[in-house]
């Protein structure tokens, strides 16, 4: 149902909204699928389940707040002294608290 009103949405608003809902780049999406199936297993039904997952991503998160939450996790992983900033922090919790509850949400939609 969500993607019917995308879609309607998308065909009433013209290509300028189109780019709005999906800012995504196509490298950023292929470098989830490719991850992904690595992950999962090099399937055709992967790949589905895969590219459904980053679409599901895309219509939760920006491709901004995506990007910046996929650095602060990278950041809270690292190792050392200088990403204890990233640690913590209630803004940058929030921001990984969010990418986890589009990736939850994918994972239902999708797998």
């Amino acid at each position: 149902m969500k993607h019917v009103l995308i879609a309607f949405a998308l065909l009433a608003a013209g290509p300028a909204a189109a780019q709005e809902l999906n800012d995504y780049p196509t490298n950023a999406r292929a470098d989830y699928v490719f991850v992904c199936m690595a992950t999962n297993g090099q399937t055709r039904e992967m790949l589905d389940k895969c590219s459904c997952a980053i679409d599901q991503i895309a219509s939760v998160l920006s491709y901004e707040d995506y990007g910046k939450a996929e650095t602060v996790l990278r950041m809270q992983q690292a190792t050392g002294g200088r990403n204890t900033i990233f640690r913590g922090m209630p803004v940058m919790d929030a921001m990984v608290a969010d990418l986890r509850r589009a990736e939850a949400e994918a994972e239902i939609l999708c797998f």
